[in-house]
């Protein structure tokens, strides 16, 4: 049986990860980065990255999956603002 932390942890991963997607989706359609911060999102990117390390480490399914699925949205949208400088 799924414990109650699990849970919410679910839910919270599936809201922030959902959270970021508009982003993404909006960046894709409109090839239009220069309301993004490179900068900004490299270390949105390493902080994932590094949330990731520790969700697989604990062995937690919504931290591996939000921080994954966020990581490679953060990835995506920094090649976005590289290649529509």
């Amino acid at each position: 049986m799924i414990d109650f932390y699990e849970i919410i942890g679910l839910v919270a991963a599936t809201l922030t990860t959902a959270s970021f997607l508009p982003q993404v989706y909006k960046t894709y359609q409109t090839k239009q980065t220069e309301g993004l911060s490179l900068t900004m999102y490299v270390m949105f990117f390493i902080g994932i990255v590094l949330w990731l390390v520790y969700g697989i480490h604990l062995k937690s399914i919504p931290m591996i999956l939000a921080n994954t699925i966020t990581a490679i949205s953060a990835l995506f949208l920094i090649f976005m603002k590289i290649k529509y400088k």
